[in-house]
């Protein structure tokens, strides 16, 4: 079995075919999919995809991207969704400055009311960080003094600095389709010094395929491909992989191990 711990089967993407897209998880020994929200206006959407099938949890957030656009959303309202027993986790939340689709004061805001949130649920926060590692290690850091509260990196391609502090907060890191393309050698080196114990994989579908799908859509099938060569430069077999990230997965996602057994 193979967890992929970060997809969006939510999307127009999905729209057409997600029978069929779940099938192929499942026949490629993905038995588990979390489907995460990036807009609490469309959670709803989220999570009928998460009641739909049995492999399938959710979580409930705001993206970075569209910080601005929920600034109304407040702790209590996530930690009131949250309560649905589908909802694993909090987020996507973070920073992403790359883009700055929304300011770099929204993002915080709204990134440390996910923490809050991560904090009184219990439920680990999915954590989006692009080009802001000196102030996602600040509040991350913070943020941690106020209260214990477990994360995951996802989709990691930061530096070391953060990925190391994350590991030293007690947070876990994900790695996409990314560690697969082949100019990427400083992430895999990346990968390959952090411990296993505390390492996912995902897809983050519908972007970011890896070859032999690159520039066509994501699907948590591939995920496999991830797993692979996360394997290769760990000096494992793909089997060892599966097995230490799926147990990571529910490790960190506990509340997922009551919902997939409740819809068995």
């Amino acid at each position: 079995m193979l967890v992929d711990s970060h997809c969006h089967l939510d999307f127009p993407d999905f729209t057409a075919g997600l029978e069929d897209t779940v099938a192929r998880a499942r026949n490629a020994g993905v038995g588990h999919m979390l489907t995460i929200c990036t807009l609490v206006r469309n959670f709803p959407e989220v999570l009928a995809v998460a009641e739909r099938f049995p492999e399938v949890t959710c979580s409930v957030g705001t993206h970075p991207h569209s910080a601005g656009q929920e600034l109304d959303v407040t702790t209590a309202q996530l930690v009131e969704l949250a309560a649905h027993p589908r909802v694993v986790a909090i987020g996507e939340a973070g920073l992403d400055y790359f883009y700055l689709k929304s300011s770099a004061e929204d993002q915080q805001t709204v990134f440390r009311r996910h923490i809050a949130a991560a904090r009184e649920t219990g439920l680990p926060l999915v954590i989006h960080a692009r080009d802001c590692d000196d102030d996602a290690v600040r509040i991350l850091r913070e943020e941690m003094a106020n209260g214990p509260f477990k994360a995951v990196l996802h989709c990691y391609t930061g530096s070391r600095a953060l990925a190391e502090t994350g590991i030293k907060l007690g947070f876990y890191v994900s790695f996409s389709g990314i560690l697969t393309f082949p100019k990427l050698g400083a992430l895999r080196e990346l990968a390959a010094s952090l411990p296993l114990d505390r390492l996912l994989v995902e897809t983050d579908a519908p972007f970011l395929a890896p070859p032999p799908h690159r520039g066509k859509r994501n699907e948590p099938a591939f995920v496999r491909y991830t797993a692979k060569v996360l394997a290769e430069v760990k000096g494992v077999s793909e089997a060892e992989v599966d097995k230490v990230t799926t147990a990571n997965f529910f490790t960190l996602f506990s509340k997922a191990k009551a919902a997939v057994s409740a819809a068995a």
